[in-house]
């Protein structure tokens, strides 16, 4: 086992490090309080390549893989999970379901601007009523003889309603088949009539990160805009997911990270007593506790990209990552505004942000008790 990034990989990460420091760090506690997307800094990102890293440069990108993207995503989460967000829900879910199922036509008229950073899409899985469970969704598509026709409501959607968003891919019931629901993935451009944006939530976190409803009524989709086979949409949707879990572990990571190294920088200049806090065991101890279980998460989050890329089974791998770096970011949160004393609760303070944006990731792309039950069917519990 190497443990060593690459060349390519390290200047990677050094650039993006550089990058979050100077053009995000600076501004994201202004766009997190005005609920601001952070629209020039997503188009810079789109420019220097990462909306394409993991995808061939024949579709315009960069022809790197899933470790490079957690890289990337990492350390955009250490200064700014709203970024972060954009940046994994983008290529990780939307660019990567086109990727995987998408026709060389949908592949070059919708994926190829995303990897070049032109256009954002949206991946829409999650209604009112169902979540992790896609096979109880109930929007639907009527076919008929010049498309199909959607109807149905699509909840939490993130990248759906930014200046640069250009489609959603949609989760729909379009028939029945052996008595069950037949779902399958249908494109929708924005600005198509029926599909209307509704405007965007009021978070707890990730103020910066655009998340809306979508509402679709007789909205009339090419017959050509069905992405992947009639009827697979269960098997792609969890399949992208898996992906897309891999993201939010590294985002996680960043997260934690981010949080480890406010706390330490807090601690070193807090006296308390007569003495820098950081001399106290109390802090040393939480830290250090901190800072191993970071590797450890690091490590597995790694292990799952490195298994996507090798062509590997990565399923199990992600879950774990995913749950483990998720509940880790809500401690390390927890952990660091404590040092930080009053300090952190105060709005000013950058880790009171980190804070809110934490519990999420224990939410998204699959809650922490669909993680276990993932990794306990995996064992055969189930």
């Amino acid at each position: 086992m190497d443990f060593e990034l690459t060349p390519e990989q390290a200047a990677l990460q050094r650039t993006l490090r550089e990058f979050a420091a100077a053009e995000i760090a600076p501004r994201a506690a202004s766009w997190d309080a005005r609920g601001e997307f952070p629209l020039a800094v997503v188009r810079q990102l789109g420019q220097m390549g990462v909306m394409g890293l993991p995808f061939p440069e024949e579709l315009g990108g960069v022809g790197a893989g899933a470790l490079e993207l957690a890289i990337a995503i990492e350390e955009l989460a250490r200064v700014d999970s709203s970024v972060a967000i954009t940046v994994s829900a983008n290529v990780g879910l939307a660019g990567m379901v086109l990727y995987e199922f998408g026709s060389p036509a949908q592949q070059q008229r919708w994926l190829v601007p995303l990897a070049r950073g032109e256009i954002l899409g949206a991946l829409a899985g999650t209604e009112p009523d169902a979540g992790s469970d896609v096979q109880g969704i109930r929007t639907t598509a009527r076919p008929g003889p010049d498309g199909w026709y959607l109807n149905g409501t699509k909840a939490f959607i993130t990248n759906a309603g930014t200046p640069l968003s250009a489609f959603v891919v949609a989760t729909a019931i379009t028939g029945r088949r052996d008595g069950a629901p037949e779902i399958s993935m249908l494109l929708v451009p924005n600005g198509t009539p029926g599909y209307r944006i509704g405007p965007p939530y009021h978070k707890l976190g990730w103020h910066a990160s655009d998340t809306r409803e979508l509402v679709f009524e007789d909205c009339r989709v090419p017959a050509d805009h069905l992405v992947g086979a009639r009827g697979a949409g269960v098997h792609q949707f969890l399949r992208v997911l898996d992906g897309g879990r891999i993201g939010v572990a590294a985002l996680a990571v960043g997260l934690a990270q981010g949080a480890l190294d406010m706390a330490i920088a807090y601690a070193k200049q807090r006296h308390a007593f007569g003495e820098p806090i950081a001399r106290k065991q109390a802090i040393q101890f939480q830290l250090a506790d901190l800072a191993t279980e970071i590797d450890a998460a690091r490590l597995l989050t790694y292990r799952a990209a490195a298994l996507r890329d090798a062509g590997q089974p990565y399923g199990q791998a992600a879950a774990k990552a995913k749950l483990f770096a998720s509940e880790l970011a809500v401690r390390a949160a927890n952990v660091s505004l404590q040092v930080h004393g009053g300090y952190g609760y105060m709005e000013e303070a950058p880790i009171a942000r980190f804070y809110r944006d934490a519990k999420i990731l224990t939410i998204g792309e699959g809650t922490s008790e669909i993680q276990r039950l993932v990794i306990a069917r995996g064992l055969g519990l189930g």
